[in-house]
């Protein structure tokens, strides 16, 4: 018999609607049990898309209910410290949406606090379970390209318009693509390659009449190779999303994982036999060495899907397996991001600590 653990979703703006609440419902033993939500849209969406849950306006009924056992941060990131912190004290489990916190010393109070209270804490670090990063990870495990030299990762939207009334656009603690999109690219790289030795960063706004930063590059520098992490706002035409060159061989990877797309179109992964499998066209292309004979073709890409995250929080919860995004690796995304910030700012390489 499958354990129910009832989950408290704080926020259902696009985050919630389109990145939590479908994988929540998509997890045997995951019970949606409320959803916090502000505006009136949201509050009847919230209700239409998902009638066996409780809609409140206010976190402290979350808090409160002693029958929800996880609760879920998807609000802006300025509130995720506090939010997180008064779950914990409230004895619930956590998962916070990226990016984790917006300094690492709030990070490590929440990783205390959470080992003082004995409960899970994780972070929505969902790129994990993009079809495509799952491919490129295919291909470094398998020393397909030999010794890597060099790792270039892009997340670029064209977007020149400043969208108005969403705290994305304003000039607040947390705010900009680096904290966005960056923890992302972040996040993959480490999971791949570990902690860097140092930190350079090209960061700044490039939309007319923009508040926060909305470009950047940032080059995490490894003992033989680096990695070189670009997003941006104002890239109409895409180049590749994955570049890997190796002594051996390299690999590109056009297109962008087709789940986010596939869920503000309204499909879910519940309805869909093949969710978070690529087209064809998106298959990355391979050019390499392998024992002595060259092979240059396209590579089958994983199938991505983001319900694998909600998986592993709910079998850690009960114990079963070991938690997949750990806390200390999203502080270390956040460690990143703050000396990639001083690294702009003074305009040299920064070692990592």
């Amino acid at each position: 018999m499958t354990q129910t653990i009832n989950v408290g979703l704080i926020g259902f703006g696009m985050s919630g609607r389109i990145f939590h609440a479908p994988f929540i419902s998509n997890v045997p033993g995951l019970s949606l049990k409320k959803i916090k939500a502000n505006r009136p849209e949201s509050i009847e969406l919230a209700r239409q898309r998902y009638p066996d849950a409780v809609v409140v306006t206010n976190e402290q009924e979350i808090f409160e209910d002693a029958t929800i056992d996880l609760v879920v941060i998807a609000t802006a990131n300025p509130t995720h410290y506090s939010l997180a912190k008064a779950a914990f004290l409230a004895n619930k489990h956590v998962l916070v949406d990226k990016p984790f916190t917006i300094t690492s010393t709030e990070a490590d109070e929440l990783i205390e606090l959470a080992a003082e209270k004995n409960k899970v804490l994780t972070i929505y670090q969902n790129r994990r379970w993009d079809s495509d990063f799952k491919t490129v990870k295919k291909v470094l495990d398998a020393h397909l390209l030999g010794n890597l030299v060099e790792y270039e990762a892009h997340f670029d939207r064209f977007r020149n318009a400043i969208k108005p009334d969403t705290w994305k656009e304003e000039n607040l603690p947390g705010s900009g693509i680096l904290y966005d999109l960056g923890s992302h690219l972040i996040d993959q790289a480490l999971v791949l390659f570990g902690e860097p030795q140092e930190v350079f960063a090209d960061i700044r706004s490039q939309r007319t009449g923009s508040q926060i930063p909305d470009y950047f590059e940032v080059t995490l520098y490894y003992e033989n190779f680096k990695a070189i992490l670009k997003a941006g706002m104002l890239v109409r035409e895409t180049g590749p999303h994955f570049i890997l060159h190796g002594d051996q061989g390299s690999f590109i990877k056009y297109g962008m994982d087709v789940q986010e797309t596939a869920l503000k179109a309204g499909s879910y992964p519940s309805e869909s036999a093949d969710w978070g499998m690529e087209p064809e066209d998106q298959w990355g292309i391979l050019n390499t060495e392998i024992q002595g004979m060259h092979y240059r073709g396209k590579i089958t890409s994983e199938a991505g899907d983001y319900s694998g995250l909600y998986n592993n929080v709910y079998n850690a919860i009960l114990g079963q397996e070991e938690l997949e995004v750990k806390p200390e690796q999203a502080r270390n995304t956040i460690r990143i991001i703050e000396l990639a910030m001083q690294s702009s700012h003074e305009k040299r390489r920064i070692k990592y600590s």
